[in-house]
């Protein structure tokens, strides 16, 4: 499943962490006809805050409009665009690989192994294998796993943090509201 990411950009929103927050963000999304190409969210350490990492399609759209109409969100207390270079990025994998004869599941446990993945569970015809790794090796594993044919697969969508060894992520807009 390679795609085309020359217009994709990564954006770690920092938002209260309350009901009805994630559907604020993603019906301004809606209205403006921007492609959110995967979007991810959870608490993070302190409770009262989750961060929705996005990928965003900007073909047309300047990434500034964007983020200046997210930042309008009462909810929003902060905006980076994690460059690839300043930030660590991974997604989760599962996927269910047929497996007709021994060899062929054993170059599937091959594969899973060298992409330093896990078989999490096994059938008769079949084993459901979990990969975890940067979205481009993911699209690679993909790529090496159809021949063998695919019953399910189901990606999380992309995750991301700025390195440590940066100060701080290339950000967007340098400021930030106040979390009380």
């Amino acid at each position: 499943m390679t795609t085309n990411q020359t217009n994709h950009h990564v954006l770690s929103v920092l938002v209260t962490n309350k009901a009805g927050v994630l559907a604020r963000v993603s019906n301004l999304f809606a209205r403006r006809a921007y492609n959110i190409f995967s979007l991810a969210v959870a608490p993070t350490q302190d409770e009262r805050f989750s961060r929705i990492t996005i990928v965003v399609d900007v073909q047309g759209t300047p990434l500034e409009q964007i983020s200046k109409q997210l930042f309008k969100l009462i909810d929003v207390v902060e905006i980076s665009e994690l460059a690839p270079s300043e930030a660590v990025e991974r997604e989760l994998l599962l996927a269910t690989v047929f497996t007709t004869d021994a060899g062929a599941r054993g170059q599937i446990l091959e594969l899973v192994q060298i992409f330093d993945g896990r078989i999490v569970d096994v059938g008769h015809n079949a084993v459901t294998v979990q990969v975890t790794a940067e979205p481009d090796a993911l699209d690679g594993f993909e790529d090496l796993i159809r021949p063998y044919g695919i019953g399910e697969l189901a990606r999380t969508g992309r995750i991301a943090l700025a390195k440590l060894d940066r100060q701080a992520p290339a950000a967007l807009l340098s400021t930030s509201k106040k979390a009380g």
